[in-house]
């Protein structure tokens, strides 16, 4: 269980990992970041700005299925070695995936996103 627990946690820290580059493109962008307000700050980023808030967005987003799928596995006692591996490969992923978004290679990030999300399904799968 404590490999899920570990993925899980690094899978909460990614969502603000995913925000330094976005704070990056804030402050570079603009006339600073501005504390005051990110959010409008936010809409108006383009380029490597607004990848970089889409992968932080979507950080979130994954979080969530993610958090469920290995909840799920460790309510119904289902923590096997398969389910470890299933859950260093999402970590594995979604790093990826970030990494893709930022660079802008939206064909790889896509392949990445499906994998993360058909490893969440299957680790819910297994829980049945």
């Amino acid at each position: 269980m404590s490999i899920l627990v570990i993925c899980l946690f690094i899978a909460v820290l990614l969502t603000v990992i995913s925000k330094f580059p976005l704070a990056y493109a804030m402050s570079k962008q603009s006339k600073g970041y501005d504390n005051h307000h990110p959010r409008t700050q936010q809409s108006e980023l383009t380029g490597f700005g607004a990848r970089a808030l889409g992968a932080h967005q979507n950080s979130f987003e994954a979080l969530i299925v993610f958090a469920t799928a290995s909840l799920a596995a460790m309510a119904t006692n289902n923590v096997s070695p398969l389910m470890s591996q299933l859950a260093i490969a999402f970590i594995i992923a979604r790093i990826i995936y970030h990494c893709c978004y930022l660079f802008n290679w939206a064909s790889l990030r896509s392949l990445f996103f499906t994998i993360g999300y058909i490893i969440c399904l299957v680790m819910l799968w297994m829980c049945f």
